[in-house]
């Protein structure tokens, strides 16, 4: 589920917005009047993601930028990576992935097998980029990935516009850690508000899986008064929190960074999740799309 968006100057000619049904509801490609190729995907009126087929590298959503910034700083500029994305939706990261470190091998998870196919024929992507997609449940297909394979897990699974509980959990965590190389790196996506319990939860599980681990988002959504996206980021080394800091709080909708004795404040020694314990992630409040 996306964020706020990045305002973009120009107008261009009117195009029709493109609707269809899909396995998870009412899906909507509508067209971004500022952008001349850009695309925001929209299920049941929630936003997903949005494309620009013309720049690759142009993220709309604040949290698609804070997770480029982790596309950026999991090695070094330029250097293919392995990555699986659990959640495919129009495919933003990995296109981004694709466009700003050429010969990357990708491997993305989308459910709705119905949207990844009007992904396709609408916005297609490039045929010599390495992106698999598989249909299929986000944690059955992490489970096919191959021992240590993969440099990066970015997780932004939404039924709807919650999180499954079954992504929440230690035991999906580590699958994730089995999937990943030596030194590799994992992204989630998570939405919450006012006392961000769940929040809370997806911090002190994470924390129990891997050496360290930083939060990025919105200082409103940390403060609990409102409703948003933060990017939860793992890995067994050190992170470098202070770069990730510094280009969170310069984007157009400025973040903050939350590492070490602060984040475990943060989690306020909320439980590690498990398998028999999670919830799905909380509803947004009526009028959040608005």
């Amino acid at each position: 589920m996306a964020g706020r968006r990045q305002a973009s100057g120009g107008r261009t000619r009117d195009r029709e917005a493109i609707t269809a049904d899909v396995d998870g509801g009412r899906a909507e490609l509508r067209p971004d009047r500022d952008r001349p190729q850009g695309w925001t995907l929209l299920v049941d009126g929630a936003p997903q993601s949005h494309v620009d087929l013309a720049d690759p590298a142009h993220l709309d959503f604040a949290y698609q930028r804070t997770l480029g910034h982790v596309i950026d700083l999991a090695a070094p500029a330029g250097r293919p990576l392995r990555a699986v994305h659990l959640g495919g939706g129009a495919l933003t990261l990995a296109r981004y992935t694709a466009h700003t470190r050429p010969r990357s091998t990708q491997q993305a998870v989308e459910a709705d097998t119905a949207l990844t196919e009007l992904v396709r024929a609408h916005l297609p992507w490039d045929r010599t980029w390495r992106i698999k997609v598989r249909g299929g449940d986000a944690r059955a297909g992490l489970a096919k990935v191959p021992d240590g394979w993969a440099d990066l897990v970015i997780a932004d699974v939404f039924a709807g516009a919650r999180t499954p509980a079954h992504l929440t959990t230690a035991e999906f965590l580590a699958d994730v850690r089995r999937a990943l190389a030596p030194g590799g790196w994992y992204a989630a996506n998570l939405t919450d508000g006012g006392p961000l319990t769940f929040l809370r939860g997806q911090i002190a599980t994470v924390r129990a899986a891997f050496a360290e681990a930083a939060l990025a988002a919105d200082p409103a959504v940390l403060r609990g008064r409102r409703f948003g996206n933060a990017v939860l980021v793992a890995a067994d080394g050190p992170l470098p929190v202070a770069e990730l800091t510094r280009r969170v709080a310069t984007d157009p909708h400025p973040g903050r960074v939350e590492h070490g004795r602060a984040l475990t404040d943060f989690a306020a020694g909320a439980p590690v999740v498990t398998d028999a314990t999670a919830t799905p992630s909380p509803q947004p409040p009526s009028r959040t799309f608005e």
